[in-house]
């Protein structure tokens, strides 16, 4: 009947993510510190960084990646950590006034008592409303007022109170799209998209899989009071190879029922209810470029951090090594495949170690050993890849 499910109400301390799971609970939260891959810790040094100040935070992402864990860490780190943190869905369905704004008593049929709404409950603390896309045009304008003003009117009230909350949303939908479509209001977008997060989808990050998967095990082994469980080789491989369309919440349940099925504390391929759907279905396989270059981003935006002084020539040795690796140690392969001479290449590997240097050899002289042209086309790219 309620237009708004409230998911959860707390009050916690700045260290609530690092304590045990309570086993009471009827599903588990992955904790942003068991996050290893590269996307996933660019996206925690932000949140570091912008936890802290009062600004209204808009999280994107598909369905099940996470977006309420994020929302929960960014009130953890912050100044409003020992207030309430208030995370509510919204739906499109009738007393969403009420609900968010509370009411008056008798201003509506059924209202026999005054209520405040989530707004005052999360007062000095955090509101986190998901799927913020869903909301009535009328409670978006609603919603609007309060972040201009900062204050809130119950229905059936002529007189305003002043909140002092932070507010969180999230979606699933493309904002943006739902603007040109006439379903959400430009200037309540730009309202909530002070600072804009992204939680990349599961196959994105790949390198949090067996981290989070690992996480979900010992947390779910504990609540059903069990020793320890843990994962085969071959079962890791099958969750790698799984393209996960449900995120970290299909990841949740795939743990939960490996607990619940498992031999001798052994998570085999057998106990997980895993579809057939490899990571490189058509639509993964389109957006497989931009996955790369997001990874990319994520390893050099960690690189930057470390502040070393030599960063450029650190992560040239490290293209040259890997690319004489990829090459299986073929000088003329990996030339190609680098755009280089043989010369410079081999000048770099000397450098390496990987060779002997070679004497009076300039890096930019003909190499008269090439019995390739350069020209020729290569083999690797289309083979290694």
């Amino acid at each position: 009947m309620l237009s708004f499910v409230v998911k959860n109400m707390s009050m916690r301390s700045p260290t609530a993510l690092r304590s045990d799971h309570d086993p009471a609970a009827l599903t588990v939260h992955a904790k942003p510190l068991v996050f290893e891959d590269p996307l996933s810790r660019q996206l925690l040094r932000e949140l570091r960084r912008i936890a802290p100040s009062n600004a209204t935070v808009l999280i994107s992402g598909e369905t099940g990646t996470g977006k309420e864990i994020v929302a929960r860490y960014v009130h953890e780190l912050s100044q409003r950590s020992e207030r309430p943190f208030v995370a509510v869905s919204c739906f499109s369905e009738t007393l969403i006034d009420s609900e968010l704004f509370g009411h008056e008593k008798g201003s509506f049929t059924g209202a026999t008592s005054t209520r405040m709404g989530w707004f005052e409950a999360a007062q000095g603390g955090t509101l986190f409303l998901d799927e913020v896309g869903d909301l009535p045009m009328q409670v978006q304008v609603k919603l609007l007022r309060v972040l201009q003003e900062r204050e809130i009117v119950p229905v059936g009230s002529r007189h305003a109170r002043r909140v002092d909350v932070r507010l969180v949303a999230a979606t699933n939908v493309n904002l943006e799209s739902a603007i040109r479509a006439g379903r959400f209001r430009e200037d309540l977008y730009f309202r909530l998209n002070v600072v804009a997060l992204r939680v990349p989808a599961l196959r994105e990050r790949p390198g949090d899989i067996v981290p989070l998967a690992t996480d979900f095990l010992r947390m779910f082994a504990e609540r059903e009071r069990m020793g320890e469980v843990t994962l085969t080789a071959e079962a890791i491989s099958r969750l790698l190879d799984h393209s996960w369309p449900g995120n970290v919440r299909e990841l949740e349940n795939v743990m939960h029922r490996a607990v619940l099925t498992c031999q001798d504390g052994r998570v085999e391929v057998g106990d997980l209810p895993l579809s057939v759907t490899a990571r490189e279905t058509p639509e993964v396989e389109s957006t497989s470029s931009t996955m790369i270059e997001r990874s990319l981003d994520g390893v050099l935006a960690e690189i930057f951090e470390r502040g070393w002084t030599d960063t450029y020539q650190q992560i040239d040795n490290a293209v040259i090594s890997h690319a004489y690796r990829f090459c299986h140690r073929n000088q003329l392969q990996t030339a190609r495949l680098l755009g280089i001479s043989r010369n410079v290449l081999r000048s770099r590997l000397a450098k390496l170690g990987y060779i002997a240097a070679r004497r009076s050899i300039s890096p930019d002289s003909p190499d008269p050993e090439d019995t390739e042209p350069e020209s020729a086309p290569s083999q690797v790219v289309g083979s290694g890849v």
